[in-house]
């Protein structure tokens, strides 16, 4: 078994979130002022898990999926969609326990297994999908396979919502936003044509260079420009007022999360890990 799985249990950031950030901020006075509204962030859902630190992993067991879903419904949790969460952000309503679940990269494991999971709990999401590698018939990418058109179709029809991914999935912080407007807008042009509904929200790929705010402005330029109004990015966090729309924080979830480190991310005890997550992309930049 790899180290990093020996000791996920010691994980410091779960220690933190649990021990100390959790049982700290329920003592807050006014914590509750504000909405705060959890945005969980999945990609595969597969028994393999990948030769890496807990922190870096994508991937989680389709079971512990389940337990996630069935823990989001024990607790009275509403799934709801970007819209609705920056609707809320902006008026400042009172919102309860919504939480908004989101899939990146469009996997057929998505629909073999989160999809019946979703269903049985009556949870809905938004799986953000990449169109180059989509087809009406299967495309398998380094071992990895994604959704047809004919299953997005499908999920969307049960009122899952999707998204943009960009159209192939590159690193566009090192692109030129003639580059960057060709992926943001042929994505949103396919979708829109496979789907027949307008696709208004889109998942930034890869971590999000938040430090590099020339390039932030232009591709919230370029977002808008094409017609996109709700975003979620990497960056780590619970969504409360004033943030960005279009690039809202999520919380990553993985095969480590266990129900308590789960609980402690929905209540806001994972967010102080925005802090040391910035400050390591300024000291990059630096560099």
């Amino acid at each position: 078994m790899h180290s990093s799985r020996l000791f996920s249990g010691l994980r410091v950031d779960r220690a933190i979130s649990i021990r100390l950030v959790r049982p700290v901020s329920r003592l807050l006075p006014g914590r509750r002022r504000h909405a705060r509204i959890p945005i969980l962030m999945y990609h595969g859902i597969r028994p393999t898990l990948g030769a890496r630190h807990p922190y870096f992993e994508t991937n989680i067991a389709p079971a512990l999926f389940a337990r996630h879903m069935e823990l989001l419904s024990n607790y009275g949790y509403t799934t709801v969609t970007l819209r609705e969460v920056n609707e809320a952000l902006l008026t400042g309503r009172a919102v309860g326990k919504w939480v908004a679940l989101t899939f990146d990269d469009g996997y057929r494991d998505f629909y073999t297994a989160a999809f019946p999971v979703l269903s049985k709990y009556g949870l809905t999401a938004t799986v953000f999908v990449i169109p180059g590698l989509t087809g009406e018939q299967r495309i398998d990418r380094d071992g990895k396979e994604f959704m047809t058109w004919g299953e997005i179709r499908e999920v969307q029809s049960y009122g899952m919502q999707i998204g943009s991914h960009t159209m192939t999935h590159p690193q566009l912080h090192s692109m030129q936003p003639t580059q960057i407007k060709k992926e943001l807008k042929q994505s949103k042009d396919l979708i829109e044509d496979k789907l027949g509904v307008a696709i208004q929200s889109f998942a930034y790929p890869f971590a999000f260079p938040e430090q590099d705010r020339p390039f932030v402005q232009t591709m919230k330029d370029l977002l808008t420009l094409h017609g996109y109004c709700d975003g979620v990015c990497t960056i780590i966090g619970t969504a409360q007022r004033g943030h960005d729309p279009l690039f809202l924080p999520r919380l990553p979830v993985n095969g480590y999360d266990d129900l308590p480190f789960l609980e402690a991310k929905l209540s806001g005890g994972y967010d102080w890990l925005h802090t040391f997550q910035y400050l390591r992309k300024r000291l990059r930049l630096a560099v």
